[in-house]
């Protein structure tokens, strides 16, 4: 039997994948999720749904601007007292997800023969949506021994081959590294044909976000992204937002569904961004298992490297991946680094709480008998 061909960048295609299957019940340290679930303000708002809500499309009418009072409240604790960004329902764009506001950015700028700059490593995404429209992909390494940002070098690319993507996760995943917001201002307004996304879903970790900065009349071509899975627990209904000028982010929502968010992901966004404490509770807890974990991996020798986010890499003696099968029998879920360039042996840990890290510090400690002499990365 025949089947018909998709185009030659699809039949090509190797698509980005992850094992998300068998998880449930097990201690999941393996994609930087919330560890613990959202707030139960957001499991009360749930269950409350009316039964007819479920028959009819969602509506989305003040979700928009539920997101720019959350976004444009005073900046977290330590922060400059003087930033605050005031933000327009028009500069946010909702999606089923960051991986469909993504999607949506190659969709609507990416063409066959552009070019992506980017980093390497970084989040595995970006590549498939990039070749799916038939894109070049410069992916420029972060500097060893740390992992620094590789800024000169962006710069250079930027000046010599304007790309028509530059794409920067910073926090970077999964390496952690962290770019304060001047440069990559600095970057959209050295390029400006070039749409310059910034994938902040890691931000609440770091604080080092550009929304305070950010000017999107003097600089239309920066998009920033965010979401509400990693800190406010919401990974398993999907809600992204991509934040900019209203032109750019009106033609990259022009490509996606009329209905792509569903009723329960509407309701609950609108919980958890109410509850902002709930949220900033759970970072400041994960952010002192951050610290434990640390004084453990520093004392017992094992190489590691943290600079961001919530997670770290470790480098165990034992191959990374018969480790990383050991602790799935304990029940502890991490993720193998095996086959992305400069981190190859080393596994990604995803920091929850200080009782979930002792879990599994003592399940580690056990695997590995001794732990790995060395130093941090």
């Amino acid at each position: 039997m025949t089947v018909p061909q998709a185009r030659p960048e699809v039949e090509s295609l190797q698509a980005y994948s992850a094992p998300l299957e068998g998880r449930r019940g097990m201690l999941r340290l393996d994609f930087n999720e919330n560890t613990v679930g959202p707030s139960p303000k957001v499991v009360e708002a749930l269950r409350a749904i009316p039964v007819e809500q479920i028959a009819v499309y969602p509506e989305y009418a003040g979700l928009r601007e539920a997101v720019v009072a959350n976004l444009s409240v005073a900046p977290r604790p330590g922060a400059p007292s003087h930033l605050r960004r005031v933000l327009q329902p028009e500069q946010i764009g909702l999606f089923n997800g960051v991986d469909a506001a993504i999607h949506a950015l190659f969709h609507a700028y990416g063409d066959r023969g552009d070019t992506l700059l980017t980093t390497s490593p970084t989040f595995g995404y970006y590549t498939p949506c990039a070749r799916m429209q038939g894109m070049a992909i410069e992916a420029i390494p972060y500097r060893l021994p740390d992992f620094a940002f590789p800024l000169e070098e962006i710069r250079t690319a930027l000046a010599q081959r304007p790309p028509r993507l530059l794409l920067i996760c910073n926090p970077n995943n999964p390496t952690g590294t962290r770019l304060a917001p001047e440069p990559i201002l600095e970057l959209a307004a050295a390029a400006p044909g070039t749409l310059v996304v910034v994938d902040e879903l890691y931000e609440a970790f770091t604080g080092d976000s550009v929304l305070p900065l950010a000017d999107f009349v003097a600089t239309p071509n920066l998009v920033v992204l965010r979401s509400l899975a990693k800190t406010a627990g919401l990974a398993g209904l999907r809600m992204g937002f991509a934040i900019g000028a209203p032109a750019v982010i009106d033609r990259i929502s022009r490509v996606t569904g009329p209905y792509d968010i569903n009723s329960f992901a509407v309701t609950a966004a609108h919980a958890a961004l109410a509850d902002q404490s709930y949220t900033d509770g759970y970072v400041a807890e994960v952010l002192r298992a951050r610290r434990w974990l640390l004084e453990q991996l520093q004392a017992a020798g094992v190489r590691h490297h943290a600079a961001g986010g919530n997670y770290l890499l470790i480098w165990p003696g034992s191959p990374a991946e018969e480790v990383e099968r050991r602790l799935r029998d304990a029940g502890i879920l991490v993720r193998s680094m095996a086959g992305k360039p400069l981190i190859e042996g080393s596994l990604r840990v995803s920091l929850g709480t200080t009782a979930q890290m002792q879990h599994f510090w003592s399940a580690y400690q056990r695997i590995t008998a001794t732990g790995t002499p060395g130093a941090s990365a």
